[in-house]
């Protein structure tokens, strides 16, 4: 197999992060215990390489992981292909569904995303200097709505999209049990408005974890709002982390 200029060796370096720090992959799996069980369904909403579907799955939940990239589908399609507790899907999740431009950084698809704003804040920004979105592809856009009905409610939804979360969240119309997605310290706005969507559909509780801990940093859950004002403080060395989100009774 053939990869792109640069996309090997950032796959590589990728592998070695998500799949084989022992450590980590088992603090992953206790946090996520708390949100899925045996025979439940999960979201993998910009799933990368599926190390949190690799995690679903040791838990004992079906998914289905969405991934845009080409390159980086390839790898995950090698991954968890052959698996038929995984739906694997080649698109971007969205506000709207169609078609929209995404910015490939080859050197680190991580940070790939079909946010130009974020690539725009990032140019002046601190540790970011050496990032370089070096290609323009078009991805198809599906909605968490279009998901569900193709597959089915989900117990839990994990989004992760370099600053698209709001726009992945206005395109979901019910509440859903919980759900996690990604903040970062360069577009804290962007936490903010998810936050205020999600008080939108539904009385939910918030909580949060920064980095690669996967462990939940406060005591007691907050409210979308009371979350918003912790996000907005954070230190910006944190850099980024995951919010945490459960439907109240």
């Amino acid at each position: 197999m053939t990869w792109p200029k640069g996309t090997a060796r950032a796959i590589s370096r990728s592998l070695d992060i998500y799949y084989r720090d022992a450590a980590r992959m088992a603090r992953m799996d206790r946090l996520n215990a708390s949100f899925v069980r045996p025979g439940a369904l999960a979201f993998d909403i910009g799933a990368h390489l599926g190390d949190r579907t690799a995690s679903f799955r040791r838990l004992g939940a079906r998914v289905v992981a969405v991934e845009p990239q080409p390159a980086v589908f390839r790898a995950l399609r090698l991954l968890h292909g052959s698996d038929p507790g995984v739906h694997l899907l080649a698109a971007a999740v969205g506000a709207e569904p169609g078609e929209m431009e995404m910015f490939v950084n080859t050197a680190n698809p991580t940070v790939s995303t079909v946010a130009e704003d974020l690539v725009t804040s990032a140019r002046h920004a601190k540790g970011w200097s050496d990032q370089v979105w070096d290609r323009v592809i078009t991805t198809p856009v599906l909605t968490l709505d279009q998901l569900i009905a193709s597959h089915g409610r989900p117990d839990f939804v994990k989004i992760d999209v370099e600053g698209f979360e709001a726009e992945v969240l206005r395109g979901l119309s019910q509440p859903l049990p919980a759900m996690s997605f990604e903040f970062t310290t360069l577009q804290r706005a962007v936490a903010v408005e998810a936050l205020q969507v999600l008080e939108r559909l539904e009385h939910y509780e918030c909580n949060y974890s920064t980095g690669e801990a996967h462990d939940l940093l406060l005591p007691d859950w907050v409210s979308p709002s009371a979350m918003a004002d912790i996000v907005t403080s954070i230190p910006e060395d944190a850099n980024s982390g995951d919010i945490y989100a459960r439907r109240l009774a």
